[in-house]
């Protein structure tokens, strides 16, 4: 989503917003959990490449076993054919931007027929499986988790919201023939949450009261949660840090991300890569790899030929 350049005249500051989770740790700390190990796939991730106006030409990362599609690629849906015939399997969530000037419950059919005519499979609140080089079978979970704005709790709701308003101009979309606001947002926010909290407590061992818990057969070996939105303050982008608008772009599930192994997001103009430690299991981590607008100097530092590994 694009950011204004600065706060809203007349706004006072967030009062006492909380600091970023004392968990965040960087992937290029000298910890043992970061070391290579012997069974990994490799994924390609891309977002906020807004090829409606950037100058950017996407191309495969040689062993890339898949490549994910974090959202806000293309708010006129043109660049999508770009993508068309690509080495790998290509997964898409769509972001806030893919949904501009048009309304969310007509475009969405005609968002998956365009996936569908191109050869690509789209995680809109769905589940895909996917086996890896190794093996291993991969559980992709897919969801934009648009805002529900309670990122610094439910006091700071309406705050949150009101700050929404000049992002939801910008996208200038409608849901039901309706303008989309920020309640609205909120809605499809919290029904992105249920769903993926109940996708992610499905259990990944098939088992029946012939068979041990030692013998009983996985569905999956590991889990990847992919989303548009951030999951956590921890993903805020340094530049604004810990502000009402912040909601807009990130959501408090810090509770969920210890049940996916990988999770994958876009729509913060900055890169992030940080674990989040789990009891008795390797941490989570949590990749944004967005390119952002080149005007803004945002592309610096951004790695389109990055491997990231499950």
């Amino acid at each position: 989503m694009r950011r204004a350049r600065r706060q809203r005249p007349g706004l006072p500051p967030p009062p006492s917003l909380p600091p970023l989770p004392p968990w965040r740790i960087l992937v290029d700390s000298a910890l043992p959990w970061v070391q290579p190990r012997l069974r990994t796939m490799r994924l390609q991730l891309l977002s906020d490449l807004h090829l409606e106006t950037e100058d950017f030409e996407p191309e495969p990362l040689a062993g890339a076993e898949a490549l994910v599609l974090a959202g806000d690629i293309d708010a006129t849906w043109a660049a999508y054919s770009r993508f068309a015939g690509w080495p790998v399997p290509v997964f898409v969530v769509p972001g806030n931007h893919e949904f501009d000037g048009r309304d969310l419950l007509r475009a969405l059919p005609a968002f998956r027929a365009l996936c569908q005519r191109l050869g690509f499979t789209l995680l809109c609140r769905e589940t895909a499986a996917f086996t890896a080089s190794d093996g291993r079978r991969i559980r992709l979970i897919g969801t934009p988790r648009w805002s529900d704005f309670d990122l610094f709790g439910a006091a700071q709701r309406e705050r949150a919201m009101r700050s929404a308003r000049y992002f939801l101009r910008l996208m200038g979309a409608t849901r039901g023939g309706q303008p989309l606001d920020a309640a609205a947002i909120r809605e499809e926010g919290l029904a992105c949450r249920a769903w993926l909290e109940a996708e992610l407590a499905r259990s990944a061992v098939v088992s029946s009261a012939a068979d041990s818990c030692a013998h009983a057969a996985r569905r999956w070996d590991a889990t990847v949660v992919v989303t548009h939105f951030g999951p956590s303050l921890a993903s805020a982008d340094p530049r604004y840090g810990a502000q009402p608008g912040t909601a807009s772009f990130c959501n408090a599930d810090d509770d969920l991300l210890p049940r996916a192994d990988l999770w994958l997001h876009g729509h913060l103009h900055c890169r992030h890569d940080y674990l989040v430690p789990r009891v008795g299991q390797r941490p989570t981590r949590v990749v944004c790899q967005a390119r952002g607008m080149l005007d803004k100097g945002e592309p610096v530092g951004f790695d389109p030929q990055r491997l990231i590994e499950v």
